[in-house]
């Protein structure tokens, strides 16, 4: 998987169906979205989910750190890159972002935006892994998007609490790439 791939389906369709239940695997294979951020599943059905996706011309990432079945390290990793095969990860544990990357997967660092601190800290954690992209949470601040757009030299998506039409475009125009959001409702939405 190539990352200018992925960046080109954030062009055409910035909004990213976040998965947060089984239930609604279907409603985001099936909606206007080109990525879907797994945030569950297990051993027995991401096979299966990950097939589905492709069969769809959907990109595919699975949050690890919430995957259940799997212990987080390397070996897991290697498991899931060969068997399963999605397009990329996501994950807040540096060593399984080093892990994904070293087996030719994409890499999403999630980090969590909660004060100044946070800000500086994920400047240095990006620096630091070198992932494909990061997700800050929440979604909903197009100031420290636009803040950290300026900083980092990787690609932005948000994510998080994006729960109308509006979130989008602001965080948009802010310079995130794309927009994480678990609102089916918003999976729908051509920006």
């Amino acid at each position: 998987m190539n990352k200018e791939l992925f960046l080109q389906k954030l062009r055409e369709a910035p909004v990213i169906a976040a998965v947060k239940k089984a239930e609604q695997v279907d409603a985001a294979l099936n909606a206007d979205c080109n990525v879907i951020f797994l945030l569950c599943g297990n051993i027995f059905n991401l096979g299966e989910i990950v097939q589905k996706a492709k069969e769809k011309d959907k990109l595919i990432f699975l949050h690890v750190d919430l995957i259940d079945g799997f212990s987080r390290d390397a070996v897991a990793l290697r498991y899931i890159a060969q068997t399963i095969a999605p397009d990329g990860i996501i994950s807040t544990k540096n060593n399984l972002l080093k892990a994904a990357k070293e087996l030719g997967l994409l890499t999403v660092q999630r980090l969590f935006i909660i004060d100044s601190l946070s800000i500086q800290t994920t400047v240095k954690a990006s620096a630091l892994i070198n992932p494909d992209m990061v997700e800050i949470l929440p979604g909903i601040m197009p100031r420290i998007t636009k803040q950290l757009a300026q900083k980092l030299d990787v690609p932005i998506i948000v994510g998080g609490l994006i729960s109308e039409p509006d979130d989008i475009k602001k965080a948009l125009e802010a310079g995130a790439h794309g927009v994480s959001t678990s609102a089916p409702e918003l999976w729908r939405k051509r920006v």
